[in-house]
């Protein structure tokens, strides 16, 4: 018995401990042996030095302050993280303020009578952002409310992918527009001096800005130029302007260094005569720029409509019963503590509670990762979000009225609202360039005016200074890498939406894979079969009319090795008609008195009993089961696997093995990470004996069985102390532990919640391509590195040009079209055929 007193917790999952807890070292108590040995292998729960790229989040809020989760569109940067946590903390009520543009989520922590949620969702719809509360989207019929399901299932409010390509369209159609007199006449006349061709020669002196034709052109380009400028610009204006607020200069500011000081100079140029007008420069580099950030989110939004989309766990109705026991469906909103459900066969459960009635077996594997229904009797706890497999479950409703799955994706928002982005290396790059370009043109501004030259001078010196020394192309460089590279990966069945996984991959320390579904296929199939084909066939015949997994797979193997395709039966039994495949069923076949019991099936075949489940149902009928056979069934447990015993008469007479088999090609997936000095770890909610096989394996380093969902969270943050960690899961209890691992991985067989939580989807659900995913990163960063280098092209020609004189709008635009063109041609290569 427990300890009478306060409710005990886990020290490693903090989830209340249901009765005794597991036997414990000082660091205890532990719910489970799994918790146990991540708090023996993996230390305590002191906090970590590492810098984390995922903050560890706070397991609870303070009493007396509400925690609100808002979707906000238009984040795409770091900066876009600390200006919205500004905006967030200058709000009265705020305790706290956490945002994420990898999952484009904001967490507060604030108090509800100072500020409402609808307050904090209007102070944070500003500047280009649009806020939406979590509970907008589940309004609006999404469940888990989460940005990839409510992505996937057309529920998205937003209209930026639309606006943005309406931008790229406009810089296009005016930018084309505009530029035809540039083509046309002003860089021949450019050209006209340097060269004694005849057709040259006549644009000479063609294009002059003196008299009433320069305002006319003044004021003509520079209201179509401004167009384009601040509509096509804007996104690149938006960052720049926040960068500058919030003192991190990005590739954003270098941008808008360009094409401001492009325009500014061309304004100028004209209202001083010179013929030397820059608004081409802002046509181009606006256009382009946008054209890769419009190419960037299709790209994305491709790769977002090949994740597989499965149902997410969770109901919103049940069958309530009333005092006549009968039952009306009503929201699981309405539930109240102590009412009593129907869940019938197949169907999930809607919420946690206890069972009432008669036994069942449930599937568990949601949120427990367990791969076979577990038998449950009357007072037995129930999880909401499992499926009753066999029989019907009458269950009261627990006090608070939840579902573990419900609290696994209120655990998933708290996580990956504080999933913060790492800085990108232009970014990085950036900071130190925007400093150096600025003070260079100041320095020439100054030098200008110490000269003795003017004031005018002195400003379009300095305008000039920033088109030619500022690297604008590192704008172009980081997004258009990230939109081939998520194009190359798409093409072989890896999906990557966020920017900051090519550096991630890289960095990884530690793989943890989830077992069942991942590492194992998490289907039910025979194993191994002991027993005679008249025992097989008594076995058949009362597992047709069983409707648990195992009973599936055994009548399929069962058929196949005795070519018995189905039982004939008299009454309501079943007879011939039910025959699978055609085949005709053997004469003398009677099944009668067939009953399901929580562990198994019983029921009379031709005359005889028969009897077919595990060792306790034996057990509590009083049938003989003889040493070999129990010894056998107690060998089977390991590696998950499930030993059904068969016996007529009273006695036990053969034995068939339901297992989950290894993946193909498992062992070859973790060996080339081992190989690469990655550590391979196992986590799963199976039992220790489901994990032997691969705790022998030398590839493998750590494993970690019997561990709830809540429990891999924190084996996934006690790993990062000191380590880069992957999760790679399928399953709803994975979710946690993929959105708080440094990088996420899920399968195409894996739910939805996996894949919201996941930072990478493969969708083709092959294991193998988990290796590919670490090759395909090594790739990723030597295109983002050559792009980096490539984008330094413009500046390669242009600073030599001007220091020669001779920078105009002609040596702008081949400046321009050689380095674009650089960068195009090295992104259009195949990314793995590098």
């Amino acid at each position: 018995m427990s300890d009478a007193g306060p409710t005990r917790e886990c020290n490693v999952c903090r989830q209340p401990i249901a009765g005794d807890p597991i036997a414990s070292n000082s660091d205890g108590p532990f719910c489970s042996t799994g918790c146990r040995e991540i708090s023996r292998l993996l230390g305590d729960d002191a906090p970590s030095d590492r810098p984390a790229t995922k903050s560890d989040t706070d397991r609870s809020v303070p009493d007396g302050v509400t925690r609100t989760f808002l979707r906000i569109d238009g984040m795409y940067s770091p900066t876009c993280e600390a200006y919205l946590e500004h905006i967030a903390d200058t709000q009265s009520g705020v305790v706290a303020a956490e945002a994420s543009y990898v999952t484009e989520t904001v967490r507060v922590d604030h108090d509800a009578d100072a500020v409402s949620a609808d307050d904090l969702r209007d102070a944070l719809s500003r500047t280009g952002y649009t806020a939406f509360l979590r509970s907008d989207a589940i309004a609006d019929g999404n469940a888990s409310g989460t940005r990839r399901s409510r992505e996937a299932d057309g529920l998205r409010k937003r209209r930026s992918d639309e606006v943005l390509g309406l931008r790229y369209a406009a810089g296009i159609v005016f930018g084309a527009f505009l530029m035809v007199p540039y083509v046309a006449i002003m860089y021949p006349a450019h050209l006209a001096p340097y060269f004694d061709a005849a057709f040259l020669k006549a644009f000479e002196g063609a294009f002059q800005l003196s008299g009433g034709s320069g305002f006319l052109f003044l004021r003509i380009y520079f209201v179509l130029t401004a167009i384009v400028l601040f509509f096509t610009g804007m996104p690149v204006l938006r960052g720049a302007y926040i960068s500058l607020k919030m003192r991190r200069p990005t590739t954003d500011l270098l941008v808008a260094f360009t094409v401001v000081s492009a325009f500014c100079y061309g304004t100028g140029a004209v209202l001083l005569g010179d013929n030397n007008i820059f608004y081409d420069l802002t046509l181009v580099v606006a256009a382009v720029v946008s054209g890769v950030s419009f190419y960037e989110t299709s790209i994305k939004q491709r790769a977002l409509e090949r994740l597989t989309e499965l149902t997410v766990s969770q109901v919103d109705s049940a069958r309530r019963l009333n005092d006549g026991d009968d039952a009306t469906e009503v929201a699981v909103d309405s539930l109240d503590p102590g009412d009593r459900i129907l869940v019938r066969e197949g169907e999930r459960i809607p919420v946690d509670g206890t069972l009432v009635g008669d036994g069942c077996s449930v599937k568990e594997a949601v949120v427990t990762g367990e791969a076979l229904p577990v038998a449950k009797r009357t007072g037995d706890s129930i999880v909401g979000g499992g499926v009753v497999t066999d029989g019907a479950a009458v269950v009261e409703v627990g006090d608070p009225v939840t579902s573990s799955v419900d609290r696994i994706t209120d655990s998933l928002w708290s996580i990956q609202s504080a999933d913060h982005g790492i800085r990108r290396r232009a970014d990085a790059l950036a900071y130190r360039l925007a400093t150096l370009v600025a003070g260079v043109a100041v320095a020439v501004g100054v030098w200008v005016i110490v000269s003795g030259g003017s004031l005018p001078a002195s400003v379009m010196a300095v305008l000039l200074a920033l088109l030619v020394a500022t690297p604008w192309a590192l704008g172009l460089a980081t997004p258009l890498s990230v939109a081939t590279s998520i194009r190359d990966a798409m093409e072989r069945g890896i999906v990557v939406l966020d920017d900051t996984i090519f550096e991630r991959l890289r960095e990884v320390d530690v793989v943890v894979f989830d077992k069942t579904g991942t590492l194992t296929t998490g289907e039910m199939e025979v194993v191994e079969v002991d027993a005679s084909d008249e025992a097989l066939a008594d076995a058949a015949a009362l597992e047709r009319r069983a409707a648990h997994p195992a009973a599936a797979a055994i009548v399929s193997a069962i058929d196949s090795k005795t070519g018995d395709a189905t039982a004939r039966t008299d009454g309501d039994h079943i007879d011939g008609s039910d025959a699978e495949d055609g085949a005709t069923p053997p004469a003398g076949r009677d099944v009668r008195d067939f009953r399901t019991h929580a562990t198994g099936v019983s029921g009379t075949v031709d005359g005889r009993d028969a009897l077919v489940g595990d060792l306790d149902l034996f057990a509590e009928r009083g049938w003989t089961v003889p040493s070999e056979v129990r010894a056998k069934a107690r060998d089977a447990r390991g590696f998950g696997r499930l030993p059904v015993v068969i016996g007529r008469d009273g006695r036990a007479n053969g034995l068939v093995v339901v297992g989950d088999n290894p993946r193909q090609g498992w062992l070859d997936t973790v060996t080339s990470l081992h190989e690469r000095g990655i550590e391979v770890a196992v986590l799963t909610g199976d039992n220790e004996e489901a994990t032997d096989f691969f705790a022998e394996q030398e590839a493998v380093s750590y494993v970690f069985a019997d561990v709830p969902p809540e429990g891999k969270t924190e084996a996934i943050r006690r790993f990062q102390r000191d380590r880069r960690v992957a999760m790679v899961g399928d399953g709803t209890n994975d979710a946690p532990a993929l959105a708080q691992a440094d990088l996420g991985i899920s399968l195409g067989s894996g739910t939805a919640l996996a894949a919201d939580a996941a930072d990478i989807a493969i969708v083709d659900d092959d294991l193998s391509l988990v290796k590919t995913t670490f090759e395909f990163a090594r790739a990723a960063r030597r295109r983002v590195r050559q792009n980096v280098g490539l984008a330094f092209a413009y500046n390669a020609i242009a600073i030599p040009v001007a220091l020669g004189g001779l920078f105009n709008p002609v040596t702008a635009a081949i400046s321009v079209a050689v380095c674009g063109g650089l960068l195009a041609v090295n992104s259009s290569r195949d990314l793995f055929a590098e």
